[in-house]
């Protein structure tokens, strides 16, 4: 018999995976304070934006496998399938990668900007509102796994646009500068 992805053995390796994954991500970044080059800001930036990309494929993708979920049957096998992706797309990208977004994000702005800007000020409140929407599909998450969505399909696709949207004001803030 074939392994599934849905079985408990594959959830296990991809979890082992992703803490292996973090893990090295933090040596590395633990390296780089220890070894403090002269361009750790650029280090720091690169690593930023990497977890904001994680986060960001993870908000993106996550309202679209709930659209998915919408159709599916409460308790059938394609629910069951939904619920394990789901869950396993909030505990090992979605969750780690905001965290690591948030903490070099703030040291950034401390660090280079010591807090100080209006455009700071912005896109800080940008990324609350985009957390906000994070701990939306958080609890999304919850119900769907209880069986307990009670949102259409319909209401998925405009909130897929959540995300979105905020993420296109939080890149020209952060690079136009505009105020």
């Amino acid at each position: 018999m074939t392994e599934r992805q849905t079985d408990i053995q594959p959830g296990k390796k991809a979890r082992t995976r992703a803490f292996i994954a973090i893990g090295l991500f933090v040596a590395l970044l633990a390296g780089l304070f220890v070894w403090q080059p002269d361009n750790l800001y650029l280090w720091i930036k690169a690593l930023h934006i990497i977890a904001v990309m994680s986060w960001m494929a993870a908000l993106l993708y996550m309202p679209r496998l709930f659209i998915y979920h919408t159709d599916a049957a409460p308790g059938s096998e394609q629910s069951e399938t939904f619920k394990m992706m789901e869950q396993r797309l909030l505990k090992v990208i979605m969750n780690p990668a905001m965290m690591i977004t948030w903490v070099l994000g703030l040291y950034l702005a401390w660090s280079v900007y010591g807090f100080q800007g209006g455009w700071l000020h912005a896109k800080l409140l940008l990324v609350v509102l985009l957390t906000g929407v994070h701990i939306m599909f958080s609890r999304a998450v919850r119900a769907f796994a209880r069986d307990e969505n009670t949102r259409s399909a319909r209401y998925w696709r405009l909130m897929n646009e959540a995300p979105t949207l905020l993420m296109i004001l939080i890149v020209i803030v952060a690079v136009v500068k505009p105020f």
